[in-house]
């Protein structure tokens, strides 16, 4: 009994000691300032250093529809068009262009203002400028009505974003035909594929 009430008497003495001990240790921590890690240089700041500069991502057609399918439409109706707007106009596909399901897109270039289209299809009709696509593709829009005409290599689209509706899907000029019948040809490299040959 007596040893029982030893061991109590040491365990009181022995908690306040640890208690002081563990402020104090916590107290050290607190005084020195944790040691920063160094710094690595921006990704721009590196490409800068080198003298490269950083290409854009190469993107499968399949994922660039989609990616320009949910980019919202720039609703600015003062639309100034620069040299690379221009750029892009020029590689615009024009004509009448036939699309799934029997559905055909006019897509008229405006001889009075460069740059700028003319896109109708039945019962729509709009006017169309060129605007940077963060995947490379084509992509022209109607600010106002809230429409986009995609071109890939391959096909092209038209979409109303502001209702909500694709109204012309797989179309293709003359050479968006002889574009896709190369790809078949010889298809894309799929990232999956193994780089080595196989011995």
């Amino acid at each position: 009994m007596k040893s029982l009430a030893a061991v109590a008497a040491a365990a009181l003495i022995a908690l306040p000691l640890a208690a002081v001990a563990q402020s104090s240790s916590t107290h050290n921590s607190a005084a020195k300032p944790a040691a920063k890690p160094a710094s690595k240089p921006a990704p721009k700041q590196q490409a800068a250093k080198s003298g490269t500069q950083a290409k854009k991502p190469q993107v499968s057609r399949s994922a660039a529809k989609a990616v320009e399918e949910v980019t919202p439409i720039d609703a600015d109706a003062n639309v100034v068009l620069t040299e690379a707007d221009l750029a892009v106009a020029q590689k615009v596909h024009t004509g009448r262009i036939q699309c799934e399901l029997g559905a055909d897109v006019t897509v008229t270039a405006d001889e009075k203002k460069p740059g700028f289209f003319t896109v109708s299809t039945k019962g729509a009709r709009y006017r169309m400028h060129p605007v940077e696509s963060r995947t490379g593709a084509i992509r022209l829009e109607d600010g106002r009505a809230g429409a986009m005409w995609l071109q890939l290599g391959n096909k092209s689209m038209l979409m109303n974003q502001k209702q909500g509706v694709r109204m012309a899907d797989e179309c293709q000029a003359e050479a968006q035909v002889v574009f896709a019948n190369e790809m078949k040809k010889n298809p894309p490299r799929s990232l999956l594929d193994d780089p080595t040959p196989s011995k």
